[in-house]
């Protein structure tokens, strides 16, 4: 399943203070995302997630850090057409640009025991734009015109969803029938991860630093590097002298440097030159693993692929998986661990 590229971080960054403000207000008071005891998992999912380290907590556990800086934490956070994919909503923010977000509105509909029982719930839950978001127009992949113009005009001046469609798909996805909807549809997603690290690394152990940083990959641009991709690049890295080591990785840094800076890359103003520091600190000290040096140079790989807006969001792409990769880092402001020099 592909969800969006992007985060509901950017859309605070970009917006403004005041934006910024109202949003936190919002994920003060909104229905968290963690553990449900209502949320079932299906049991065949999870056995074959057990084999790469994931229990139910550790399921919940990712879908939270997932959340983090997708929703700030919440099961819902509905944003608008920031990054063009019109809607954004869940814990995941599936949305309509990417068509991620109609399968799930689909799920949720057809979990009712009646078409009477479906649509009690959608005028109880939204009056207003439920017949809107659940029409044959914004079902399709892609929406259809109709839809969009619908959507379109429930936003503001401001850009930003008015406050009667923000309600509603809250009221939505944070139901608990939608967030076993939402639960089902990221534990297909973990399905997907662990194919690609079967794939990706075969006939090796699973570390849950792989599983954190494929399922950032998967949530953020869709699917790991390819086959061909991948061997050619572990080809590099075999031929590669040892004596070139640590400046192949300090060149890496240099690419994220320039694009940091450069004028059309944005998520990454308050974090890169933090980054840049506490990374290369690592660097110097030699404080990278063969592992770690291995998912630094496929994240370096896929994160050039990052198209969204025309590549605006590459920097901001490496910073996320090199954060989870070092357990050091700084992402929408937010800083994690810290390199000591000795």
């Amino acid at each position: 399943m592909v969800v969006r590229a992007l985060m509901l971080a950017v859309a605070l960054l970009v917006a403004g203070p005041a934006f910024a403000q109202d949003e936190a207000a919002r994920a003060a008071t909104c229905r968290k995302v963690g553990d449900v005891p209502s949320i079932v998992i299906d049991p065949a999912s999870a056995v074959r997630l057990a084999e790469i380290g994931l229990d139910r907590a550790a399921i919940f556990a990712r879908m939270a850090e997932t959340s983090v800086p997708e929703t700030m934490g919440c099961w819902a956070m509905p944003v608008g057409n920031f990054d063009s994919q019109l809607i954004s909503v869940g814990m995941s923010q599936w949305n309509f640009g990417t068509g991620s977000l109609q399968p799930v509105l689909v799920a949720w509909r057809d979990g009712f025991r009646s078409r009477g029982a479906f649509k009690r719930a959608v005028r109880a839950m939204a009056p207003v734009y439920g017949r809107l978001l659940f029409s044959r127009d914004c079902l399709k992949v892609p929406v259809k015109d109709k839809c969009r113009a619908g959507i379109l005009a429930a936003h503001g001046s401001d850009g930003r969803l008015n406050a009667a469609m923000v309600a509603e798909l809250t009221a939505i996805f944070e139901s608990d029938a939608m967030l076993q909807v939402q639960a089902d549809a990221y534990v297909a997603l973990l399905e997907a991860v662990r194919l690609d690290l079967l794939r990706v690394f075969p006939g090796r152990a699973v570390s849950m630093r792989m599983v954190r940083w494929a399922v950032d990959t998967r949530v953020q641009q869709g699917f790991l590097p390819g086959d061909e991709d991948v061997a050619r690049l572990r080809g590099k890295l075999a031929a590669m002298p040892e004596g070139e080591r640590w400046d192949r990785l300090r060149a890496i840094l240099g690419w994220y440097r320039g694009l940091s800076e450069s004028i059309d890359q944005d998520g990454v103003k308050r974090d890169y030159a933090w980054n840049l520091a506490q990374w290369g600190c690592l660097i110097d000290a030699g404080r990278i693993d063969a592992e770690q040096y291995e998912l630094l140079a496929l994240t370096f790989l896929r994160s050039r692929t990052a198209i969204g807006n025309s590549g605006r969001w590459q920097a901001l792409t490496f910073s996320r998986r090199a954060k989870i990769i070092l357990g050091v880092g700084s992402v929408s402001g937010v800083r994690d661990g810290q390199c000591l020099a000795a």
